[in-house]
C-alpha cells in the first residue's frame, strides 16, 4: 500500500477537535467490554472472536501504517467456499472462526 500522509483536508488539531469526543467513547465501550471479559467466568479455550479482537487491539497500537485495512483483513472472511448448508447459523460473526480437524 502507497503512502497517504497529507490526504486529509484538515489539520491534525482540526480532526482531534472534530472526533476526539467520539472516539473516546468508543475507546471506553472496548474498555468496558474487556473489563466483562475479565470479569467472566473462563470455559477453556478464549473464544476466537476474543482473540481476533485481542489481534486488532495491537494492530491499533503499533502504529504502523493501513491499520483499518488490516484490521478488516483480519476481521474478514476471505474464504471463497459458499456453505452448503446454513444449518446451526445465527449471523455474521464479525471474526474468521477457525476450521478444526482440517489437515494442511
Amino acid at each position: 500500500m502507497k503512502e497517504i500522509k497529507g490526504t486529509c483536508p484538515l489539520s491534525r488539531e482540526q480532526v482531534v477537535g472534530q472526533y476526539f469526543l467520539e472516539h473516546r467513547a468508543k475507546l471506553l465501550d472496548v474498555a468496558a467490554f474487556l473489563d466483562r471479559l475479565d470479569r467472566a467466568t473462563p470455559t477453556g479455550v478464549p473464544d476466537f472472536r476474543e482473540q481476533a479482537l485481542r489481534q486488532a487491539l495491537s494492530i491499533l497500537a503499533d502504529n504502523a501504517q493501513h491499520r483499518t485495512a488490516r484490521i478488516l483483513d483480519l476481521l474478514s472472511d476471505s474464504s471463497e467456499e459458499i456453505p452448503q448448508s446454513a444449518h446451526g447459523m445465527k449471523g455474521a460473526l464479525g471474526a474468521v472462526k477457525p476450521v478444526t480437524g482440517v489437515s494442511t
